[in-house]
């Protein structure tokens, strides 16, 4: 629960993990379910660690209450030959192999304390990485500007403990603890409140679905976290059934939201989760723990496309049916998950503009069955996206859309995003034209590191272009220092393109929040069809019974002008045509209420 007696600093209080009792007092949990005893180390500088034992709770929840404070570097010795680092630990002294630190939750002091955030349909989100903005401090000089060109919400990839220095975040192992080399936790809770007094809003990536490879101790002492007869890409499957699992991420979550002040999360691949009940469970505990009338908002990451979800217990999705969809369009590539995509991409479009999901329960390429009917969500629980850092971040070269779609067309698809009621995400950088790529980098062991480069070139051996291994090895190396510094985005004064792109994106947002936000609430599709080949003309009745009637024509070839009625919002690429839509145009309509 929050700390009552002082209203400018918050602690949530986890079943685990490290609970500063007073200034040289601390209490800790773990559960190791494997074991029959655990002690606790703890490090001093210069002399032999103190060896404690800890008192069995029964249901192998071990704990204790020792004389020691804050910043104490800690671990838990579960045989003599192994001490681990707390699975529930705020901070490390080291990497992830490292001694856990005990932090005090209540040592930084927030300004803006009244902030209870914003409601979802002003969303306007910038997916950055914090690593490459120079960790939680330089993300914070950014942030005035963002807020100024109206972004209203930033989402940092994940920040939690992971190997090394340079990383996705994707392969964190300790999901309570800040990345040592982001900053502190400290440092954490100012970039949030920083973002807070200029109306930003900061959601965060949370990995719930696996452990990276790397410093992931859970098995060695607690084997029922996991289920052996479930088998996922990265091992066994965490067992979500078990009510200890189950509090371990609860508790995670409620930690980010509550102590940290988050105002929201976006669940990674909760596909690989597949348990909707949990998923229900933590949506339902977060609702009953937030405090009355603040905004929080839970986005999901589902391949499933399973719009029951979305139906109450989460805010969105976001929505890679219109994301490949339009890249099919934007870039003619039909290889790999494209290819999904690649029959009738102008049907597609239309029908995630007029339903929202494009598979809604048809088979995909191997055969599966893949969605359930959305139509009758509203847009906002869509995510709408032209790239992300798995879109970019995952492509052989890292190569961002700028570099593979037409100019003229890239434009208009950038006024469909912003202009139409899903809620538009953008990538750090994109929202100045960003040209440097964005490559997957990682900072791992010698060993490990051998085995993440050879793996990643494989993954491509199947695509034409990559079926030579000479020309696989120019793949760039993750591990290499080079690939984490060629993906930062850098602001250039002076840059003709970039400013060409800037004033483009801040031109539309400043449109979004005075023409489309305002009506969002209670909006709902009409309708969507097709105008020939990759033109679609779409509309939709908006919360104040106006419509919003959008046409756009991502082709080479004009097609005949829908009838579009009420006042233009917006037209890009049209020249003097009235009767007709040229390739890569766009037109945005408004039919107040009542005319």
């Amino acid at each position: 629960m929050d700390d009552t007696a002082c209203i400018d600093r918050f602690q949530f209080m986890t079943a685990y993990g490290a609970t500063l009792i007073d200034a040289g007092r601390t209490r800790f949990d773990l559960w190791a379910p494997s074991l029959e005893a655990v002690d606790l180390e703890l490090e001093d500088a210069g002399s032999e660690p103190q060896r404690l034992a800890m008192t069995d709770e029964g249901e192998g929840h071990f704990s204790i209450e020792a004389r020691c404070g804050r910043d104490a570097a800690y671990r838990f010795r579960i045989r003599d030959d192994l001490a681990v680092p707390d699975p529930a630990a705020r901070a490390q002294h080291g990497d992830v192999q490292g001694a856990s630190r005990v932090v005090d939750p209540r040592a930084f002091r927030w300004r803006h304390t009244e902030w209870m955030g914003r409601p979802w349909h002003e969303a306007v989100i910038l997916e950055v990485h914090v690593g490459t903005l120079g960790g939680f401090a330089g993300a914070a000089e950014r942030l005035p500007q963002w807020a100024e060109q109206g972004i209203t919400a930033i989402e940092l990839m994940p920040i939690n403990e992971f190997p090394g220095a340079r990383n996705w975040g994707y392969d964190g192992v300790l999901p309570y603890a800040v990345e040592a080399s982001y900053g502190s936790p400290e440092d954490l809770k100012a970039l949030i409140d920083t973002a807070h007094g200029l109306g930003l809003m900061v959601l965060l990536d949370v990995v719930y679905n696996h452990f990276g490879p790397d410093g992931n101790y859970l098995p060695e002492y607690a084997g029922a976290f996991f289920r052996s007869d479930v088998a996922t890409p990265w091992g066994d499957a965490i067992d979500f059934r078990h009510p200890r699992v189950q509090r371990f991420f609860i508790d995670n979550a409620l930690m980010w939201l509550m102590e940290y002040r988050f105002d929201g999360l976006r669940l990674d691949a909760v596909h690989a989760i597949d348990d909707d009940e949990f998923l229900g469970q933590l949506s339902d505990e977060i609702g009953n723990t937030v405090e009355l009338g603040r905004y929080v908002h839970l986005v999901l990451e589902d391949e499933r496309n399973s719009a029951a979800l979305l139906e109450s217990a989460f805010t969105a999705q976001w929505n890679d049916d219109f994301h490949n969809v339009m890249h099919v369009l934007l870039t003619d590539e039909q290889h790999g998950y494209y290819s999904d995509y690649s029959e009738q991409p102008t049907e597609g479009l239309a029908r995630v503009l007029g339903e929202g999901f494009l598979y809604q329960g048809q088979p995909n390429g191997r055969g599966e069955p893949r969605g359930a009917p959305s139509v009758y969500l509203p847009p906002t629980r869509f995510v709408n996206f032209l790239q992300n850092h798995d879109q970019i971040g995952n492509r052989a070269f890292g190569e961002r859309l700028i570099e593979l779609a037409d100019r003229a067309r890239l434009e208009a698809a950038t006024v469909l995003l912003l202009l139409s009621p899903p809620i538009p995400l953008l990538f750090m950088g994109e929202q100045w034209g960003e040209t440097r790529p964005f490559l997957f980098f990682t900072d791992h062991r010698p060993e490990l590191a051998e085995a993440v480069r050879e793996g990643r070139r494989s993954e491509f051996a199947a695509f034409p272009a990559f079926a030579d291994s000479e020309v696989r090895a120019t793949i760039p190396d993750p591990n290499a220092e080079a690939s984490f510094s060629t993906s930062v985005s850098e602001w250039r004064d002076g840059d003709e393109h970039q400013q060409h792109w800037f004033d483009l994106y801040t031109r539309l947002l400043e449109l979004r929040h005075a023409e489309i936000v305002p009506r969002l609430e209670g909006a709902e599709t009409l309708d969507a069809e097709v105008l020939g080949d990759k033109a679609v003309h779409a509309r939709w009745k908006m919360g104040d019974d106006s419509v919003l009637s959008l046409a756009v024509n991502l082709g080479d070839t004009s097609v005949m002008q829908p009838v579009l009625r009420g006042h233009q919002l917006f037209e890009w690429g049209t020249g003097e045509q009235v009767t007709e839509l040229p390739g890569g145009a766009i037109r945005v309509w408004l039919l107040e209420a009542g005319v």
